[in-house]
């Protein structure tokens, strides 16, 4: 088993005012030569933005595109059509494929939104650009993981899907229970990031917004280390 350890405090981070962001692996102005990713896990931006502001219309392609909101409520447009809100509790996907440009903004006016904004490589380039969106409970769900993503192609998916062999998965459990988390596929490695509280993840102690992947194993104990706690797991391949 190897791993690696990035603390919540060593993130890249920049405040804009009107954002507050923290960056996992080397993005915009903040590069890290041993951060640049893992696997085909490109980006984990951890973002805070003010009520009534947000990202303008702005390009992608060739990326797999996952948000996630933690609190409040983030509304998106699109050049595919869509305009959304998307709600603490529900996950957003995008293939961004052959090009797409999309805005993305705080949808209330008083006060901030938290999100996720994960990044995968593809396994195809070009594909045509894709949206979708769900709730999920994963609050709710004490002691046991949601998979909220997870391949096109894989008949057991029962989130939302991507182009890569890459599974998302989130749980909230109490403090005291630990657990066994399979990896999906051979070759691949799991980064964990903690959401919310406390964990020890394959012997390592980990808090809030702490990340570590790890890899050349078939599965990593969880053991939740106080109340509430919440992690994400990001299954992905370390050779694509």
């Amino acid at each position: 088993m190897k791993t690696t350890l990035i603390k919540a405090s060593s993130r890249g981070h920049a405040f804009h005012g009107w954002l507050d962001t923290h960056h996992t692996f080397s993005f915009a102005n903040y590069y890290d030569p041993n951060r640049v990713h893992f696997g085909a896990l490109r980006v984990v931006n951890d973002d805070i933005v003010s009520g009534g502001e947000g990202f303008g219309t702005h390009p992608h392609d060739n990326m797999e595109i996952v948000s996630i909101p933690l609190y409040g409520d983030l509304a998106h447009k699109d050049s595919m059509g869509h305009t959304e809100v998307i709600k603490s509790g529900e996950v957003q996907v995008m293939s961004a494929g052959s090009g797409i440009t999309h805005s993305e903004y705080n949808a209330n006016e008083y006060k901030p939104v938290n999100f996720f904004q994960i990044w995968v490589f593809p396994d195809k380039k070009d594909v045509e650009p894709r949206y979708d969106q769900r709730a999920f409970d994963t609050v709710h769900s004490k002691n046991q993981f949601v998979q909220i993503v997870g391949p096109k192609d894989d008949p057991t998916n029962t989130g939302l899907w991507i182009h890569q062999d890459a599974w998302f998965n989130m749980g909230n459990f109490d403090k005291g229970v630990e657990t066994t988390y399979q990896i999906k596929k051979k070759g691949n490695g799991v980064f964990v990031m903690v959401v919310e509280g406390e964990f020890t993840v394959a012997g390592q102690k980990l808090n809030h917004r702490d990340g570590l992947g790890v890899w050349d194993t078939d599965s990593i104990t969880i053991a939740a280390d106080s109340e509430n706690a919440r992690i994400l797991l990001i299954d992905v391949p370390m050779e694509f």
